[in-house]
């Protein structure tokens, strides 16, 4: 059986999308960190694939948010399911809310960048953090992910 004409290759990279080239500006190295954090997420989570990162601005994520969740503000990072077979997920993410939230938490973008790729990661692989317990389950997670790359537990503080 041939594979759809939209297939990936597991273990290949994503496609990253700048459609805002200020992420260039605030995350160093940026394509090299965005791979990063999504192959240790998803050697961690190896049943996840992510076809597809979009670095864009708050506009265009409040746009997609309005449409694919009813709600009409910008959020960090949406996640897309895979639309089909030997189709991976999508990630896109916000670069002002991204900006706003790392500044609140004294962490720099790339930081908060690295966490919410893990973030969409373990999403795709559905977890979620509506519950307390769903949420502490995520947690932890993400700090172990994030700890493989040396980026500091977004928790410990928080608690």
């Amino acid at each position: 059986m041939e594979p759809p004409s939209s297939y990936k290759a597991p273990g290949a990279d994503p496609v990253i999308i700048v459609e805002d080239q200020g992420w260039r500006r605030f995350v160093p190295r940026l394509e090299e960190r965005v791979l990063r954090s999504i192959r240790v997420a998803q050697t961690t989570v190896p049943d996840v694939v992510v076809d597809t990162v979009v670095l864009t601005d708050d506009r265009t994520v409040r746009q997609l948010n309005a449409r694919h969740r009813g709600r009409n503000k910008p959020t960090n990072v949406l996640t897309f399911e895979p639309a089909g077979f030997g189709v991976g997920g999508e990630l896109v993410l916000a670069l002002g809310v991204v900006r706003r939230e790392a500044a609140a938490e004294r962490k720099t973008p790339a930081q908060h960048l690295a966490h919410l790729l893990v973030h969409g990661v373990l999403h795709l692989d559905g977890e979620d953090h509506h519950h307390p317990g769903d949420a502490r389950r995520m947690e932890m997670a993400e700090s172990r992910i994030l700890s493989q790359l040396r980026v500091p537990n977004p928790w410990r503080a928080a608690r």
